[in-house]
């Protein structure tokens, strides 16, 4: 065992050991979530083949409900695990450096990104439910499903904005206040301007998801390094 000092010169226990596994829970989130997002994405063929093609109800019936379903449920499990992460980070990080306003910030982007993200995967999951050949096959027509595909397309890439607010914490909390170490707050802060920079070049408002891979190697990095949030409270 070892001792620090925060910022305000108050000397703080820590341990040295180099792998902790709770930031893990921030990867597993970012995994979860690509998986619902962008591992079973699906699009009609004619757009796949030409990005001149405009998606109507003529393309629902060849879209298969399968992705969608799994990707609604790795998407309700992104949720879960986006809320335990909450959970775990409020117990080791926000409660022990009260005054981390970077703290603040990721714990009130993963909420917000759970909160919009069920709803997203809620959308995509009806897809899987409602399509031909799913579950509730007929319970609407192809209009209304149509309407679903609609709403599917963006959402889970725009809901994961908050995570790239919350990486925008991460960077906070190494480059200011101290609390992570410079390589993970480094990436953190590239992915939060990368996606805030690529939706105002390009207009495109779903470019937020890179705040998934993000989540993942963040939280891998983190695992790995010896920032200060990483060292348990032996007091």
């Amino acid at each position: 065992m070892s001792l620090a000092t925060d910022p305000r010169g108050t000397p703080v226990p820590v341990d040295s050991s180099r792998f902790h596994a709770w930031p893990l829970w921030m990867s597993a989130a970012g995994l979860l979530g690509m998986v619902g997002t962008l591992f079973t994405d699906q699009r009609p063929a004619g757009e796949q083949r030409s990005t001149d093609h405009t998606v109507s109800v003529a393309d629902i019936p060849e879209l298969d409900h399968l992705p969608f379903r799994i990707g609604g449920l790795g998407g309700f499990l992104c949720v879960a695990a986006l809320l335990v992460f909450a959970a775990v980070w409020r117990r080791r990080v926000s409660q022990r450096y009260d005054w981390s306003i970077g703290a603040s910030v990721v714990s009130f982007g993963a909420v917000a990104a759970a909160g919009a993200l069920t709803l997203a995967y809620g959308w995509k999951g009806a897809l899987g439910n409602y399509l031909h050949g799913a579950i509730e096959e007929g319970s609407y027509d192809d209009a209304g499903l149509y309407t679903y595909y609609v709403m599917n397309d963006f959402s889970p890439f725009i809901a994961a904005l908050p995570l790239a607010i919350a990486l925008g914490g991460v960077a906070w909390m190494g480059l200011r206040e101290g609390l992570v170490s410079r390589g993970p707050a480094v990436l953190a802060g590239l992915v939060c301007v990368l996606a805030f920079a690529a939706v105002a070049a390009t207009g495109v408002p779903g470019l937020p998801f890179i705040a998934l891979p993000g989540f993942v190697l963040v939280g891998i990095w983190l695992s790995l390094s010896r920032s200060r949030i990483v060292q348990e409270d032996l007091s």
